[in-house]
């Protein structure tokens, strides 16, 4: 029976594409909770990258790092013969496509996923972020076009405060995330994705205190990965 349910079993990798391990952990639990015992979920963290990616340049340099990790994941699985999928878990997606295009199982982009469910579940949603960095604010307004979702886009809201020093304070960053989404309410949004894998765990300690949903990134992710 153990081995039946050994080669029933369903295994996604969630590769964080910064060097954040208690991040990668984290992100884990919340694919973990929503996939269920059915699916194994195991970490990769890319070790070489800062801790928070911040700009396009950082996306940039962690592609080389994510591509090595899902390139390695991807053939550990084919050569056990294992049903699976990978996440890449920076709301930016770096090296999505590069990774796609090399694998055969499924890719998924924490950001490329929490647009589709956005747009595919209201009418008009925003982003909430807690990195300012102009063009990488920027590439987010360049990804909902690129998905042919600019219409329904409301646009980002950016936090106030040192973003290395809100992840340092669960309740500095839950005020200040706070805030930003009030603010994205404002702009008409109906749905608020919070931008960043860091950020997800934030989208159920808030979600009682509005109205609109809250969107966490990287369940959004796990929820598409193994859609039938």
């Amino acid at each position: 029976m153990l081995i039946l349910e050994e080669l029933t079993i369903k295994h996604l990798i969630l590769i964080n594409p910064n060097g954040n391990s208690d991040a990668t952990a984290a992100m884990v639990e919340q694919a973990q909770n929503v996939l269920g015992p059915n699916v194994r979920v195991t970490g990769k963290t890319n070790t070489q990258a800062p801790t928070l990616l911040a700009t396009p340049a950082d996306m940039q340099l962690a592609e080389q790092g994510v591509l090595a990790l899902g390139l390695q994941a991807a053939q550990a699985l084919t050569d056990l013969e294992k049903t699976g999928a990978i996440i890449i878990a920076a709301f930016s997606d770096p090296g999505l496509l590069e990774l796609r295009a090399q694998v055969s199982m499924p890719v998924l982009g924490i950001g490329e996923s929490a647009l589709l469910e956005a747009a595919a579940l209201y009418d008009r949603f925003g982003i909430v972020t807690i990195t300012p960095d102009a063009d990488l604010l920027a590439s987010f307004d360049d990804q909902t076009q690129a998905l042919g979702l600019s219409d329904q886009y409301c646009g980002a809201r950016v936090t106030e405060g040192d973003a290395q020093l809100l992840l340092a304070s669960t309740e500095l960053l839950d005020a200040a995330l706070s805030a930003a989404i009030r603010e994205s309410m404002m702009d008409g949004a109906q749905a608020i994705i919070l931008g960043g894998g860091p950020l997800s765990a934030a989208a159920a300690r808030l979600q009682s205190q509005f109205d609109v949903p809250l969107i966490n990134p990287v369940a959004a992710a796990a929820r598409a990965a193994f859609k039938d």
